[in-house]
């Protein structure tokens, strides 16, 4: 028996170290394309300024709605019916499940953007601004292209095939800021900047749509007939689908109803669309960081969990799932001393604001939550605990709407950050609830009492040294002192109290492939 326990530890050791070097590749194409992305939201925070920046997240948010409607659950459910089909060595099935998934997809995608267009004058007063409309109706265009690129993915990711994924995002995101460049900077037009800024959006749509098909069909891809996968496919993808449009209703109800109450207590128009939009276009970007390597983590985790939950390995399962969570915890605890003490200075040197600077480093707590519930809802959706994740969000989701309704009168744009606080640590606590009822065993709470050991110390003294060091020295110098102290501040201690192994971690990413 104890042979056993040892082979089934070596193969969960060697797993892991493939999906470690799987996940530092695709982390180097989605760090690559977030930098991206975050570079441009810079620039569109200098061109559109705050006022503007909220009139094209508002209608982002609410073009999210409609794509999340008519995509966002089937891919991650293509992901693992495919991921199924391969454990039984099908590959009609999965040829058919893909089939089957873009059927669905345009029989939704296509008559709603129809209806959209047919009823436009009376869907535009749902924006409070009109300008939100034009934005909206250019991004629409491309709902159903961008839907079936969806689907593609979700193939590529059943296959395994995370270059290809990770490729064609990042040309997507290159596309964007080119366009966008090109139409914002370079080119006289009379055309409204915000409306140039969503047309570069749209293309973008376009251009991974293409290259993703065309790249489908020349790996071999094939289209069968989808008779008899529908029904698992409406099934299984209808409470991911739920919960994530729900997630963008609520987005958009928020993007409306947080400038009311704003505005209710007595702030203006004009402030209180900007104050939505250091939020979610200036704060949150910057808050959203640690989603890069988590993303990566669940990309290439969500194949593998799925064939170990059919094969009924839950051993291996179980490792695999705690592995997951205390690499998610080391990264939120990673990055969360660097936002709370140096959190000013990232809103003041990005974005030249002092108020998205306090926010950024008030809010960097947040990160703990987050991080666990992306992780978490992956690998439950992997499970096939859909329905459980769609409950956990909407007991979260209804502990943000009533911060948003509450608390703006008194805590202004902190009122967002506190409604999304609530909201994360119950889909969090939740989560963490099932998957140890789910796997057996959950030890990653020792995990997170060593690392809050770690990361308090961390914050303290990485505070006090940076107020004591912009008394003696220039701004730059005191905080590039600061970063350096921190790091070697969190690498002395997270070795310590062993939550990393700094030399085991390069070897798991670089080191020679070994056969358990």
């Amino acid at each position: 028996m104890r042979r056993v326990h040892k082979k089934v530890r070596a193969q969960i050791k060697y797993r892991m170290q493939n999906l470690y070097r799987t996940a530092a590749v695709v982390t180097i194409f989605s760090a690559l394309e977030h930098c991206l992305g975050f570079l441009y939201r810079i620039i569109l925070s200098r061109i559109l300024g705050p006022e503007g920046l909220g009139v094209y997240q508002v209608s982002l948010t609410v073009f999210a709605v409609f794509l999340t409607a008519t995509s966002s659950g089937l891919p991650i459910t293509l992901s693992r019916i495919i991921s199924k089909h391969r454990a039984r060595g099908s590959k009609r099935g999965e040829q058919a499940a893909t089939s089957a998934a873009i059927v669905l997809t345009l029989a939704v995608s296509v008559p709603v953007t129809l209806l959209l267009f047919l009823l436009k004058e009376p869907f535009s007063r749902v924006f409070t601004d009109s300008r939100c409309a034009d934005l909206f109706y250019i991004l629409i265009i491309g709902l159903s292209f961008t839907s079936v690129y969806a689907i593609l993915r979700g193939c590529f990711w059943g296959n395994k095939r995370f270059l290809a994924y990770s490729l064609v995002e990042l040309i997507e995101e290159i596309v964007m800021i080119a366009v966008g460049v090109f139409l914002l900077l370079l080119l006289q037009t009379d055309v409204a900047d915000v409306n140039l800024a969503a047309l570069a959006v749209l293309i973008s749509y376009l251009c991974s749509f293409a290259i993703a098909l065309v790249y489908f069909f020349i790996r071999g891809g094939k289209l069968r007939s989808p008779k008899g996968e529908f029904l698992p496919l409406i099934k299984s993808s209808l409470p991911v689908t739920a919960m994530r449009t729900s997630s963008s209703l609520v987005n958009s109800f928020i993007s409306v109803l947080f400038p009311m109450r704003l505005m209710a207590a007595g702030v203006s128009s004009s402030k209180a669309m900007s104050e939505y939009g250091v939020v979610y276009g200036m704060v949150m970007p910057v808050l959203m960081i640690p989603s890069t390597l988590i993303g990566s983590i669940a990309l290439v985790l969500v194949p593998e969990l799925s064939e170990c939950f059919y094969r009924g390995q839950k051993e291996k399962l179980s490792g695999l799932v705690e592995r997951a969570l205390n690499a998610t915890l080391l990264i939120a605890g990673l990055l969360i001393p660097f936002f709370v003490v140096c959190g000013g200075d990232v809103g003041a040197m990005l974005y030249a604001s002092e108020q998205s600077g306090r926010l950024i480093s008030s809010c960097a707590i947040i990160l703990l939550p987050m991080s666990l519930t992306m992780i978490t809802t992956s690998i439950l959706n992997s499970m096939g605990c859909e329905k459980h994740t769609l409950l956990f969000f909407l007991g979260g989701a209804a502990a943000m709407l009533l911060c948003v309704w509450f608390l703006p009168k008194y805590l202004g744009s902190g009122a967002l950050c506190i409604g999304m606080g609530c909201d994360y640590m119950i889909s969090a606590t939740c989560a963490l609830v099932l998957l140890k009822k789910k796997t057996g065993t959950l030890g990653s709470w020792k995990y997170f009492l060593k690392l809050t050991a770690a990361v308090l110390p961390v914050i303290g003294a990485g505070y006090l040294l940076r107020k004591f060091l912009v008394i003696y020295l220039s701004y730059l110098p005191a905080l590039a002192l600061t970063i350096l102290f921190i790091g070697a501040m969190e690498i002395l201690l997270f070795s310590a109290l062993k939550l990393m192994d700094v030399k085991t971690l390069l070897g798991r990413f670089f080191g020679k492939k070994k056969r358990a």
